[in-house]
């Protein structure tokens, strides 16, 4: 996260909710992520959306506002399970940035996808995403390497949570 500019800031975050998300703790560990990024955005007066796309769907469930001291609360009932309708989540996303240039064009825009990249969905990246970066959460020995060519398809970053903490 850099400085916030004179139009302000946008992070909004989509987390990948999906039953492979909670194998190794890797929920855990990117909703820690989330808290640590929430806390961050607040520092900087930044505003901060959070959809999750698990199961069935995708919702927002925070924001975009700027986040307050209580993230860890509300943060800590998001669950798990299911499938990944990852298309579902960038599509949820692609309208709430969306919305947020229309209101506020001078605004710079971030989208953070936090996901292992288990999915076989397809999304484009959206227009009024001025950086992306996908924070990649795959473990194990077999490692399909999808956020690594999502993320270069979209000319975006990858970066695992460990870049991000450190």
């Amino acid at each position: 996260m850099r400085e916030t500019p004179p139009g302000g800031v946008l992070h909004c975050f989509v987390l990948d909710c999906s039953g492979s998300m909670l194998a190794g703790q890797r929920l855990a560990l990117a909703k820690g992520l989330l808290i640590a990024l929430f806390d961050r955005a607040s520092a900087m007066r930044a505003e901060a959306a959070l959809i999750c796309f698990g199961g069935a769907g995708a919702d927002l469930r925070f924001g975009p506002a700027v986040p307050r001291w209580w993230n860890e609360r509300w943060l800590e009932p998001v669950g798990g399970g299911g499938g990944t309708p990852f298309a579902a989540g960038i599509r949820q996303a692609t309208q709430l940035l969306g919305r947020s240039a229309r209101r506020n064009p001078a605004q710079q825009r971030w989208l953070w996808v936090l996901t292992d990249g288990r999915t076989t969905d397809q999304a484009t990246r959206p227009l009024d995403a001025d950086e992306v970066v996908f924070v990649d959460f795959e473990r194990g020995a077999i490692r399909l390497g999808r956020c690594e060519r999502m993320a270069s398809a979209w000319g975006a970053r990858r970066v695992t949570p460990e870049e991000l903490i450190g």
